[in-house]
Order: C-alpha cells, then structure tokens, then sequence
C-alpha cells in the first residue's frame, strides 16, 4: 500500500459493512465518490456529519428524528387511537410510503429473539404497553411473516390491555402478484385469508 491510500482503504472497509455492499461494489462505489469529490464525496460527508450529529429516534415511537419527537407523532391529525407496531424505521417508512395509514407507530428495532438474547425490555415493550394505555384502541402488527415475527406479535397481542384491539396485516397473494412465482407459505396464507367477492 502507498502512502496516501490508508483513508481509501478505511473507506472502502466502511462501506463494505453497509447491506448489499461487499468489497468490491464498495471498491468501486469509493472510486466513484473518489472521481465526483466535489459532487458526491463532500456534500456527503457534509449530510452523514450533519446525520451523526443531530438524528436521534424519538423518545415516543422511535422512528428518527431531529427533535424529541418526529413529525409523525407531533402531528395532531394523525389518529391516536391506532399504533402501528413495525420491526424497524424501515418498516414505517415502507407503511408511510403507502399513504394508507394515518395512525402512530411503535418501532421496536427488532424482534423477540432467545437465541439472540432479544427479549422485551430490549424492544421497548414495556413502553408500548404504556403507550397503549392512553386512549389506543387497536394496535396493528405489522411485523414480518417469520417465526420471530409471529413470536413476537402473540406476545404484545398477550401484553394489550383489555378492550384494546390486537391485529395483523393480511397475508398472502401481492397486488400484481402471479401465483406461478409465489411461495407455498404465501399461496397458504392467501388461501386462508380469502375473502367473499
């Protein structure tokens, strides 16, 4: 190695660690940041700076945000009486991107997990069960169709309170979906979730 290439190399170690990156997609992504200095590689090393220093999760639902709450929960219109519980930001970003719902989230930044020693205190459900009791009437899983995914929606639908509806997306066949290229756990669940015309 010549002298002058060890930060290159420490860039292209750290984004080899980012999903879908490996070494060499994260060899040829510093060699393009590299070739575009002025268009690319400073503006973002400005926004991941500026990222670090002021995003944090929000104390109430833990989506990011700059303040102590995000937009979403400082929003009055949204309705207050449905919480979303989804896996990670990801996941509301997803549900956002929709437009088809205008309630609250809960993220809980993983799933229950004993292997991994991921237990509730972990993903904060103590503090959705908290949350659940001002005014929610429904909580909405919204959680990945996996055994750690339905482990974990049993047991916040366990930890409701009464009165407080516990329910899940539907699951099966995608809009736009052909049966042809789908799983048999997906066909399974669509069977079962099938509804009258």
């Amino acid at each position: 190695m010549t002298q002058g290439q060890e930060p290159v190399e420490r860039l292209i170690e750290l984004l080899a660690r980012l999903p879908g990156l490996g070494p060499r997609s994260a060899r040829r992504a510093a060699l393009h940041l590299m070739r575009k200095r002025d268009l690319l590689l400073a503006p973002l090393a400005e926004a991941m700076a500026e990222v670090a220093r002021t995003v944090k999760p929000c104390l109430e639902c833990g989506n990011l945000s700059t303040g102590d709450r995000c937009r979403i929960c400082s929003d009055p219109k949204r309705d207050a009486t449905l919480i979303c519980v989804v896996q990670d930001v990801a996941d509301l970003w997803a549900m956002e991107r929709a437009s088809a719902y205008r309630g609250r989230y809960h993220v809980l930044g993983g799933l229950l997990n004993a292997l991994d020693g991921t237990g509730p205190d972990e993903l904060g459900l103590p503090r959705l069960a908290e949350r659940v009791r001002d005014g929610v009437a429904e909580v909405i899983l919204a959680l990945p169709a996996t055994i750690d995914g339905q482990t974990t929606a049993h047991y916040v639908a366990d930890i409701l309170p009464d009165g407080v509806s516990a329910t899940s997306l539907a699951q099966g066949v995608p809009v736009g979906g052909e049966l042809d290229f789908l799983d048999d756990g997906t066909i399974g669940a669509a069977l079962r979730a099938r509804r009258r015309l």
